[in-house]
């Protein structure tokens, strides 16, 4: 006689697994969610669109990519749900638009409740950092397909938010002589795992490594979770109603390419390296890898995990709101005309200062 468990999928692991997470989920909550976890669908009250002129519903997708791997290899899962929250909900809060919920998907090989609850754990702490709601997840075990060591997972998540139309943020505001605000980034975020991975393979570095430039070891650094700007750009959309331009999430492809995307036709954004310095982490993995400053700049951030384009007048107050919610920042370039037929370039000038 067969079973499903003798198949590889146990049944009471992930039951016990959503019984260990019901705690941390519970903290991420909004008072609009309906009901609580464990029916088949989430349900948010969405009356309070009724007070709005012409809701626009605004939605991202997305996930962590190979980090996952380093949070296997060291066996520690607690962050790389934030990390999850952060990739989905700062590409919503670009736009202008409020998150108001989240789900997950997190795929194992095999379900150790401990560490689906620890995976988890992150996700409701980030949802809590972004005032988004965790209302529904599925985990998947899938015996033989992601990897045989019997711990392989990845995780996925998707959030809803809701933005005014006539408050909708982006390129269509974005005006010659606009200011760049930057935004630190903490760390590598979740994007470039493969190089850092590769880089460790071809260099022998081990992830419990001490490196005396970071302070710590190595896997310390690259789980650092990645910063949450979501309440951060909130804020500033309450504050500089008709200055503020729009925001661009540091993610793939780097500064200048993201900045890019929110650019119009025949404008171009200037960074300024000399205005910030290259993190020490990025700086560090980049020289004993032989890493290339083009490849690096369009692998990882450089420091910067969130720009937002306000009026050349206003960047005072963008820069005293930031400050008054804890958040360093500064000025790190200009919008100015393209001076040719190419459409939304954006260029870094200078050296990084040391």
């Amino acid at each position: 006689m067969s079973t499903y468990k003798d198949a590889g999928v146990d049944i009471d692991a992930g039951n016990l697994a959503v019984e260990l997470m019901k705690a941390s989920i519970a903290k991420a909550m909004r008072p609009e969610v309906v009901g609580g976890i464990g029916g088949f669908a989430g349900l948010f009250d969405a009356s309070l669109l009724k007070a709005m002129k012409r809701p626009l519903l605004a939605t991202s997708t997305d996930g962590v990519g190979t980090k996952t791997e380093i949070a296997r290899a060291m066996g520690k899962y607690d962050t790389i749900g934030e990390d999850l929250v952060a990739m989905v909900v700062d590409d919503l809060v670009v736009c202008g638009a409020e998150p108001l919920f989240m789900t997950d998907y997190i795929a194992v090989t095999k379900v150790i409740p401990e560490q689906i609850a620890e995976i988890v754990a992150g996700i409701a702490r980030g949802c809590v950092k972004a005032n988004t709601a965790l209302i529904g997840g599925e985990t998947a075990e899938h015996p033989g397909l992601l990897g045989e060591s019997g711990n392989e997972f990845d995780i996925a998540g998707a959030a809803t938010g809701v933005v005014e139309a006539n408050m909708q943020l982006g390129s269509h505001l974005v005006q010659a002589g606009d200011l760049l605000i930057a935004m630190p980034s903490s760390g590598f975020h979740a994007n470039g795992y493969s190089l850092i991975r590769h880089i460790m393979k071809s260099q022998k570095l081990s992830l419990g490594a001490y490196v005396s430039e970071f302070g710590k070891t190595a896997g310390e650094v690259f789980l650092t979770p990645t910063e949450i700007y979501t309440l951060d750009c909130l804020a500033l959309i309450r504050s500089m109603s008709g200055v503020l331009r729009g925001f661009s999430h540091i993610t793939g492809g780097g500064l200048a390419e993201n900045t890019a995307r929110v650019i119009p036709d025949n404008l171009c954004a200037i960074y300024d390296r000399s205005t910030w310095s290259l993190p020490i982490e990025m700086e560090y993995m980049a020289n004993i890898g032989g890493v290339a400053q083009a490849d690096m700049e369009r692998t990882w951030n450089a420091g910067i995990g969130m720009v937002a384009i306000v009026a050349p007048d206003s960047s005072d107050l963008a820069l005293a709101s930031l400050a008054a919610r804890g958040m360093r920042a500064w000025v790190a370039g200009i919008v100015e005309p393209s001076g040719d037929n190419e459409s939304r370039r954006s260029y870094l000038v200078s050296e990084f200062k040391g």
